[in-house]
């Protein structure tokens, strides 16, 4: 199985270095489980409009350092149930990037991201190539392959998955090798 590309618009970008981001659903949500609840206080700090503009595919772009402090889950799964296909940065947090990839969300480090894109713009990334292509801008940029294993899991569609791929047969399921 190859990994889609991604197609979709550049739907926010976090200048922020060191973005933690707890802040896309506030620090006093952290604890909610109900993604309704989640979706509706994710970006309200930063665009009150963004969950009726956002659209199935979009991407988000980051700074260096994306996901810096502590790796919680429910910030991107907001962004995930908004549409929010993965996020494109110019480096990562190594606690956010291991939970996120882990649960097949697709990060792809692309150093001089921020100054490629702008809000809106239609953007593609060719996982065989490594390229990452502004379709609004007519220009591409190379990106960080990602290493094999964390390609493999989100090729899986998370840890889970890989691992059962990985530790079982498929001919007999739940058959240990």
């Amino acid at each position: 199985m190859t990994l889609k590309n991604l197609h979709g618009r550049v739907a926010f970008i976090f200048e922020e270095i060191d973005f933690d981001v707890d802040q896309i659903v506030g620090v006093t949500n952290m604890k909610t489980t109900d993604i309704v609840e989640l979706t509706k206080a994710a970006m309200q700090s930063y665009d009150k409009d963004f969950a009726k503009d956002v659209r199935p595919g979009d991407l988000i772009i980051g700074n260096h350092n994306f996901g810096y402090g502590h790796p919680h889950y429910p910030p991107m799964k907001a962004m995930r149930h908004l549409g929010i296909s993965g996020v494109i940065a110019e480096s990562f947090s190594p606690g956010y990037w291991r939970g996120e990839i882990s649960m097949g969300f697709p990060q792809i480090p692309c150093p001089g991201i921020l100054n490629f894109v702008s809000r809106w713009d239609e953007i593609e990334v060719d996982w065989e190539s490594s390229l990452l292509h502004n379709l609004t801008q007519g220009k591409k940029i190379s990106f960080e392959p990602l290493p094999h294993a964390d390609f493999a899991m989100l090729q899986a569609g998370g840890l889970e998955n890989y691992l059962k791929k990985r530790f079982y047969k498929s001919t007999a399921i739940g058959e240990k090798p």
